[in-house]
């Protein structure tokens, strides 16, 4: 009988046009509608690689942090460049500048920058914001290098080589640069978070599918629901495969979704695609347990129940950052807890978690946080279905 029910559950709802549109049809027109509006803002807004002089001088040959610094800015092998450094004199750097084929130039005296620009803008700032950050690492190595030679004094050890302590605490933090690891995927951009809270709406949106599966088992709603209750059959096998049946078609339309903008959008969802699809899979799950929650918990008709689901979808997405990408930032900042029980917000955080952090101790945070919403909201269901009895059918 489970997979009679199971059979005829899947057929019903391929059948229903409404839910195959939000299902199926109406994530990919919205994703169709997010490529168009935003595939062209990062490359309008890139910088360009900014021309900047450095005076060649004795001070700035001699300072190691700022040869190095500059050196990787500049690196021509590195795509990611920020600078295109003229190294030369004084002279020669006002004439670029007044020529305007820099922005600025920097000139090192006794360990202290000077940055000449002639106007204002980003460019300019930005080679201001850099060097002041060059000075800071200075200040914190040579710091370093002091309590060094504190060390070496409260040793005993009066023969003291300050050139040589420099040099080594300038290697040791060279080091540690080094071994610094940039976790975060390449291709990640502010865009994809409206790709993000495109899947966590079209996982939520299952919950639509949950209600019509839920609907047609109960007495009070459809036909099939008062032979169900007349049946000898245990109502619970009856749901649980109509529920199973939402769950699979539900899976279908994202895997659908997915496909869509991987291979025709060309959206890089990055090295975890499997990991993102057990995310998916958990966030349909909690899309799902909505729908029956709204189904047997709300004494309304159907359309109604619809109408419930998709503002709670479109509410917990927006919240998410699916129509401002701040709007997450601003909530997670004043109202944290809204998005610890938002389902929308736990499904983006989800995925933001795998291209910040290096670990999955975060990301499985919300995997849980999403079977627990949906093992709640499923038993809250469950119950409310046993104590439902009717006058008459």
């Amino acid at each position: 009988m489970f997979i009679h029910n199971f059979k005829y559950a899947l057929k019903t709802l391929f059948r229903n046009k409404m839910l195959i549109f939000w299902t199926f049809a109406f994530p990919i027109i919205l994703g169709t509608f997010f490529n168009l509006a935003f595939s062209n803002i990062e490359n309008s807004e890139k910088l360009d690689i900014i021309n900047i002089a450095i005076i060649q001088n004795d001070d700035f040959e001699s300072n190691d942090i700022f040869k190095s610094v500059f050196e990787e800015l500049s690196d021509k092998d590195n795509e990611d460049r920020l600078f295109n450094t003229y190294y030369t004199t004084e002279e020669k750097a006002k004439e670029l500048l007044e020529n305007k084929e820099i922005v600025g130039y920097m000139k090192l005296e006794n360990d202290k920058p000077k940055v000449v620009v002639i106007t204002s803008g980003i460019d300019e700032t930005i080679f201001k914001y850099v060097t002041e950050e060059v000075v800071q690492t200075s200040v914190i190595i040579k710091n370093l290098a002091e309590e060094e030679i504190q060390k070496e004094m409260m040793s005993g050890n009066l023969a003291i080589n300050y050139e040589e302590i420099y040099k080594h605490i300038t290697k040791i933090t060279k080091e540690q640069e080094a071994k610094i690891e940039d976790i975060s995927n390449k291709n990640l951009s502010y865009t994809m978070i409206e790709f993000y809270t495109l899947i966590a709406m079209a996982c939520l949106y299952g919950g639509i599918l949950g209600l019509v599966s839920i609907n047609q088992n109960l007495a009070n709603m459809s036909s099939q629901g008062k032979r169900v209750a007349t049946s000898k059959t245990p109502k619970i096998k009856i749901i649980l495969s109509s529920v199973l049946a939402s769950y699979i078609t539900q899976l279908i339309g994202v895997a659908l979704l997915f496909i869509y903008t991987i291979f025709v959008l060309k959206v890089d969802y990055g090295d975890n695609l499997g990991l993102i699809i057990s995310l998916a899979m958990a966030g349909s799950l909690a899309g799902l347990s909505i729908g029956t929650f709204v189904g047997t918990v709300f004494k309304a008709n159907e359309n109604l129940k619809i109408g419930i689901i998709i503002s709670i979808t479109m509410l917990g997405c927006f919240l998410s950052g699916m129509m401002g990408i701040t709007m997450k930032y601003i909530v997670d900042k004043n109202m944290p807890i809204v998005n610890k029980l938002n389902p929308a917000s736990m499904i983006t955080d989800g995925f933001y978690s795998l291209y910040y952090y290096d670990t999955l101790d975060r990301y499985l945070f919300n995997i849980g946080s999403l079977l627990v919403f949906a093992f709640i909201l499923i038993t809250i269901s469950y119950f409310s279905i046993r104590r439902q009895k009717y006058d008459s059918i």
